[in-house]
């Protein structure tokens, strides 16, 4: 039986409110530096705009570390986003997708990210970060925020891989990759161009992490260790957008940032322990055989999946993403790298 649409959309408010308490709670005392957060990418800052009958995010067994179900973060839990947002003193940015039923909490900012995308069409069929950009436009034409909001806000941006996933699955050969990888370098740098100019104070967007380190590339090695050809590629991705960032900041007089992923990531990865992480690159959630992946079911709705004991110890998820302790040790490397205080000023 399908439900009706407006209840459809009660039903996920409540899912995406009972998500959002905990970090609200540690986040509603005071603002620091901008008041409000746009976010703009993947699944690594997804906080609920994908669709529930989508792979992930929306099925057990994520969210079962916070809020305890489902909520749309590609997580046990939290994912960056999120934590960006406790950073700055706010609650989680609303999802796009839900800003009808949330109209109260639009003043600290929207999230449009979608998981799967990038800054070109992928074999995702979410909005690609054109389109997210199109929508905070049309929103900031319809006045639901003004110059003035613009004004003392900040926007992430979070490129983490899928235009490059994209890439190998339709067979780009490895010589082609370095000038597919400046190619996506020039259209992200349009896009940060974009949302700059529709009045938004300060641009973030989180540099590659190692994807050499991912889970589903390490499997070929029973996870036991990184690939360094493709972080040898996610370093040519980071040199050229340093570069970007570079002329931008000559050319705007500041106003962009990178945040610095690889580093933190790597740092997390080698030294699990401080973090109280262990198999450090073996995922918490995978599929029991070939061809099933976390969150999977078979036609009989049997499990196909495991999960870890204690994905509290575990820095990774899935084969893609982290889980929310994976995500609390790079912010918490992040603010020890002083790497966020660029964020509030």
């Amino acid at each position: 039986m399908e439900l009706p649409k407006q209840l459809f959309f009660f039903f996920l408010t409540l899912i995406f409110l009972s998500g959002d308490i905990g970090l609200q709670a540690e986040a509603r005392v005071r603002h620091y530096g901008p008041t409000k957060l746009f976010v703009f990418g993947d699944s690594y800052v997804d906080a609920g705009n994908t669709r529930k009958d989508q792979p992930g995010s929306w099925k057990q067994p994520y969210g079962i570390t916070f809020p305890g179900k489902p909520a749309g973060r590609f997580s046990d839990g939290r994912v960056f986003s999120d934590y960006i947002a406790k950073y700055l003193g706010l609650k989680s940015p609303v999802p796009y997708n839900l800003r009808k039923m949330m109209q109260n909490n639009l003043k600290y900012g929207m999230n449009f990210a979608y998981g799967g995308t990038g800054v070109f069409n992928t074999t995702s069929t979410n909005p690609n970060m054109t389109i997210q950009i199109d929508f905070f436009e049309k929103l900031i034409k319809e006045n639901v925020y003004t110059a003035s909001d613009l004004s003392n806000s900040i926007a992430y941006v979070s490129v983490a891989g899928n235009d490059y996933n994209y890439y190998l699955t339709i067979n780009g050969s490895i010589q082609g990759f370095p000038s597919y990888i400046a190619s996506v370098i020039n259209q992200t740098t349009k896009d940060l161009i974009q949302i700059k100019n529709l009045g938004v104070k300060k641009v973030a967007i989180g540099g590659l992490q190692p994807l050499g380190c991912l889970p589903l590339i390490t499997s070929t090695s029973s996870f036991q260790k990184c690939n360094e050809t493709f972080n040898n590629l996610v370093a040519i991705h980071n040199n050229l957008l340093n570069q970007s960032i570079t002329k931008l900041n000559q050319s705007y007089k500041g106003g962009f940032l990178i945040i610095d992923l690889f580093d933190s990531f790597t740092s997390v990865l080698n030294h699990p322990k401080t973090y109280n992480l262990h198999n450090e690159l073996i995922p918490c959630c995978l599929g029991t055989s070939q061809g099933f992946t976390c969150g999977d079911v078979d036609n009989n709705n049997v499990k196909k999946y495991k999960v870890c004991e204690n994905p509290k110890t575990a820095f990774f998820w899935d084969l893609f993403h982290p889980t929310q302790a994976g995500w609390h040790a790079v912010y918490n490397k992040l603010q020890n790298m002083n790497a966020l205080s660029q964020l509030r000023n």
